[in-house]
């Protein structure tokens, strides 16, 4: 098990529980038996694993199977995602899975084409991307002149201007926005129509999933390292709580709050 947040708070939970329930069992009776007037004092250790076991627990359901935050450090998801944006993503949608383990307890939905997805990369599962569902399992992937085919139909794409960056996404400005329909998802991607790219046809085999970010002159994707398993996905983006570029203005406060389309 390495020493990860999720390791470290199922630890936590653990340890102070463990302290807890020893004390239930054999300490705190004869403990209380004892005491003078019934006003027993408990032991610092006890006392502190009673107080923090509740919070930690709380905060290992929630992250575990609710909701976990995530910080966007790198523009592969622009427009859609911005260097700076906190975002929130749904731990259940893709099933529900023991922390740490990562083992599936229970099935719930799988990714759709077009779902903005966390997932642990494959060549180094410690590292969290995020990408978007291009290809499904048993689908023939296309990309060629920048266009994205699916089973040999083309995804059409409608110009709709300049993109124009600020702080550190200021890097992409002048790229071409395009709005995407991924099989009726539209959203918008950023392309940059000098710059070369890998092209070639992927098949998507069982049980995995072809991802490629929004910036699509600008992704480590699937198109370099292959497709993702089933068994890496975190979980699906859907809101964008907080942003802060510290290369901008600060707090972005047009952004809170926004969904992830």
């Amino acid at each position: 098990m390495s020493l990860t947040f999720p390791a470290i708070l199922v630890l936590a939970t653990f340890l102070t529980g463990l302290i807890w329930l020893i004390d239930v069992l054999f300490f705190a009776k004869k403990r209380n038996l004892n005491a003078v007037d019934g006003d027993a004092t408990e032991p610092v250790v006890v006392e502190y694993a009673k107080s923090f076991f509740p919070v930690i627990l709380i905060v290992l359901i929630l992250r575990s199977f609710i909701a976990e935050p995530f910080r966007i450090p790198s523009g592969s998801m622009m427009p859609t995602l911005l260097v700076g944006d906190f975002i929130l993503v749904n731990k259940y949608a893709y099933g529900v899975r023991l922390p740490v383990l990562h083992t599936k307890l229970l099935e719930v939905d799988s990714p759709k084409r077009g779902d903005v997805v966390v997932f642990r990369y494959p060549k180094d599962p410690s590292t969290d991307y995020i990408k978007r569902v291009i290809g499904e399992p048993g689908d023939r992937i296309g990309y060629y002149d920048k266009i994205v085919y699916v089973n040999g139909k083309p995804m059409p794409q409608m110009p709709i201007g300049q993109y124009i960056g600020q702080g550190s996404n200021a890097s992409m400005s002048g790229a071409e926005i395009r709005v995407e329909n991924l099989t009726g998802n539209n959203h918008s991607i950023l392309i940059r129509r000098r710059t070369p790219g890998v092209e070639g046809e992927f098949v998507v085999p069982e049980g995995q999933y072809f991802m490629m970010g929004d910036n699509r002159d600008n992704s480590n994707d699937s198109r370099y390292w292959g497709t993702v398993p089933e068994g890496n996905l975190v979980g699906k983006a859907f809101l964008i709580w907080m942003n802060w570029d510290s290369a901008g203005d600060g707090v972005g406060w047009d952004r809170i709050g926004e969904k992830i389309e």
